[in-house]
Parts: C-alpha cells; structure tokens; sequence
C-alpha cells in the first residue's frame, strides 16, 4: 500500500473542507493540523453565506483551530492546508497565529499573496515565518472553482 507524503494527506481534509462551502460561496477549504497531524479543524468559505468580507476558509478555520489548540490564538507547529492560494488578508492571519506551515494547492494569480502578487509570509519584515509548499494537487483543487464559475462565463 503507498502511502501519501503529508502534505498531500493534508490537502485531502482541504478538498473534503471545500465541500463546506455554501452553494453560493465559491468552493475554497482548509484544515488545520496539529503538529501530530490530527485536524483541528476544518471550514469552507462563508462569505456570502455569513455575509461576513472576513469568512474565507482560511479564517474560519484558524477561528476554530485556535478554541481547540495552543493558548487561545498561537497555534505554534500547526499545518494549514488550503485548496487556494491565501490571500493577503488570510496570509497575514496565518502568521498572526504562528501557524508553522502552509500547504496549498491551486496558485491564485490575482489576488494570491503567498508568491504570486505578493508574498506576505516570506516577507523579511515580519516576526514569523512560515514555511511554504503550494501546487500540492493542484489540479483536483483547481477544477473546484473552474466548476464554480464555468456557469458565470460565457
């Protein structure tokens, strides 16, 4: 039997998140893992379901992780593992809470601030760094929101 390296276990608990999504949100999901690898937990984007600018998955599930782990909001040694490239302003959450490493998987062009418009992580500037692997899967990821908005393009 083969074994998947950990960080694509991981991304499998980000695609099951992404399922979480409302109909309505766009299908985006992530998992925070304790060092040991057990989830924490996991979320998917609420934004238009919450009507909260701040519910990407990201979020939800540092929320969430930071009830259940570490002293109240550091989640030192953690893995989040998410189906899109953070934002910049998830980016910033995951470093607020000392989360250790980031596994990603589709590469977000636009708006994505973890190497592709910015690079709020690896930034030299701030007080945590966090180590970063993306593209993990990154086709399973990437067909969730070509699916999401295909309908919405002509």
């Amino acid at each position: 039997m083969a074994f998947l390296d950990p960080e694509r276990a991981s991304m499998s608990f980000a695609l099951e998140a992404a399922r979480l999504a409302g109909p309505a949100d766009v299908p985006v999901g992530a998992a925070v893992l304790s060092p040991s690898g057990s989830v924490i937990a996991m979320a998917g984007n609420r934004r238009e379901a919450l009507g909260d600018p701040t519910a990407h998955a990201e979020i939800l599930a540092i929320r969430e992780a930071a009830t259940r782990f570490g002293d109240g909001w550091r989640l030192e040694g953690c893995t989040l593992a998410v189906t899109l490239e953070p934002c910049a302003m998830c980016a910033g959450a995951l470093v607020s809470a000392r989360i250790a490493h980031l596994v990603f998987g589709a590469f977000e062009p636009k708006t994505g601030a973890v190497g592709s418009v910015w690079d709020v992580v690896r930034d030299p500037r701030v007080t945590h760094r966090v180590t970063v692997r993306g593209g993990v899967r990154e086709a399973e990821c990437a067909v969730l929101l070509t699916d999401f908005f295909s309908p919405h393009r002509s």
